[in-house]
Formats: C-alpha cells, sequence, structure tokens
C-alpha cells in the first residue's frame, strides 16, 4: 500500500502571479507540437526536450534515445510521453538519481518537468516520500500526470522555466550534483602531495613497542687485562740504559 502524496501549502511563486513583463531575452520560448511544419521544427523540438530534461548544453550521442525520437516523429507518442520517455532513460538515471539523494532529486524534476522550484521543504519530503514508495519511475509518473503538467504543458508542449524571473536559467543556475557529491569526488581524487595519499601506508605499518627500561647482557663480555704481569708471553720489555734519572 503506497503513501499518499503529503499535504504541504504552495509558497507564492513568480509563475503562480499573473505578470506583466515585457517579452526580452530570459522569455522561455515555447516548443508546440503542433506549430511544427517540417522535420526540422520536430528535431528543433526534440533537442529542446533533451535540453530540459538532461539539462546538458551539449547532447552526447549515447543520451539520444532513437526508438522515441521514431516514435514522436511518426506522431505514434505524444510530447508528454517522449518527455517520460527521457526521464526514465539509464541516462538520465545516472546523471541525476545516481549523483543526488531523494530532496536533490525532487528538486532536479520539478525544476525539469514542472518548470518551477520546489514551494518549501514540505513539498521536498512529500514528494521524497513518493520516491521512497513507489521508486523514481512512479515519482516521474506522478509528475508527469499531475494536473498542474496538464494545465501547464498538456500532451504538446516540451516543459520549459515558467517565468524566468529569478535565478534565470535554471539549467545555468543549478549544478548537477551538490556539493557533498562534489567533495566526495574531491577526496577520491589523487592529489599531489595531499597527506591523504600516504595515511593508508601509515595505516598498514605495525611498529612494536618500545620500552623505557634498557637491559644490556654482560655475561660474554670480555674485559681485557692491561696490567704489566698480564702482558702476552714472548714480548720483550726494553730498557734504555741512557735514560738519566735526577740526582736528589
Amino acid at each position: 500500500m503506497s503513501i499518499p502524496l503529503l499535504a504541504y501549502k504552495p509558497s507564492s511563486q513568480n509563475q503562480r502571479v499573473a505578470g506583466y513583463e515585457v517579452p526580452n531575452e530570459d522569455t522561455p520560448r515555447f516548443y508546440r507540437l503542433e506549430e511544427c511544419i517540417d522535420s526540422n521544427d520536430v528535431q528543433e523540438l526534440i533537442w529542446s526536450a533533451y535540453r530540459q530534461v538532461f539539462s546538458e548544453h551539449e547532447t552526447l550521442k549515447s543520451f539520444r534515445q532513437v526508438n522515441l525520437e521514431s516514435q514522436l516523429k511518426n506522431r505514434a507518442i505524444s510530447v508528454r510521453e517522449f518527455i517520460r520517455g527521457l526521464a526514465k532513460t539509464e541516462a538520465f538515471y545516472r546523471l541525476v538519481v545516481e549523483t543526488n539523494s531523494n530532496y536533490r532529486i525532487v528538486e532536479l524534476c520539478l525544476k525539469r518537468i514542472l518548470g518551477r522550484a520546489p514551494y518549501n521543504k514540505d513539498e521536498e519530503i512529500a514528494w521524497s516520500i513518493k520516491i521512497a514508495t513507489k521508486g523514481i519511475d512512479g515519482f516521474i509518473d506522478a509528475l508527469i500526470n499531475s494536473e498542474e503538467y496538464e494545465t501547464n504543458f498538456g500532451d504538446t508542449t516540451v516543459p520549459y522555466q515558467r517565468r524566468r524571473y529569478k535565478d534565470r536559467p535554471f539549467n545555468l543556475v543549478t549544478p548537477r550534483y551538490a556539493d557533498y557529491w562534489r567533495d566526495k569526488l574531491e577526496n577520491e581524487r589523487y592529489k599531489w602531495g595531499a597527506v591523504s595519499n600516504f595515511l593508508e601506508m601509515a595505516r598498514s605499518i605495525n611498529p612494536r613497542p618500545v620500552s623505557n627500561t634498557v637491559t644490556v647482557q654482560t655475561d660474554n663480555i670480555k674485559i681485557p687485562d692491561m696490567t704489566r704481569e698480564g702482558k702476552p708471553q714472548g714480548v720483550p720489555v726494553s730498557i734504555n740504559p741512557a735514560a738519566s734519572f735526577p740526582l736528589r
């Protein structure tokens, strides 16, 4: 039995309030399937979906999903299903899910799929429980099947950052992983001259305990006899007869 989504109070964000901004370079571009008149327009829509879901400026060949692209070009699936398929790929799992905590996954998926930041910590907790109970696929389905997604994007529009008024755009101000994962990678990376390089070697040394008392074995020590009587036999003793002594 899955736990229903916990209730939370949405805070006021700019995308929830009607705006009067004059369109400029910060205004997001909309990609809608019904507005595509040729294959080039469809290809641009596909690239925009890759950028939105993966948030990578350069789409690698290994990221591409040829089967999903072919189905979208033939109108066999909707843009909504194309977004769903991209968010459930192994590439998305490696880029986002594998390198982040549940709270961080909620933040990134809300920004990329619903086009907004989390309202507050309560919403992050509520959706993280959904991940824990239904898995990452169930969490993505809940977002894409939500009323908020239907109202803002429907079946034919690629998700976008709604009303880029603060922290714009998301893919430029939100790194792929948080600082704790970055620090973990930094600690694992070999650094010349770092003390951590020698910790393993130092732990492998097993020094013997040293006592403060010193014991000297004197049983086998031989002290030579340096007296005249103890002089070795056969060594003549010479006396100089010319030696003079003072007279008293």
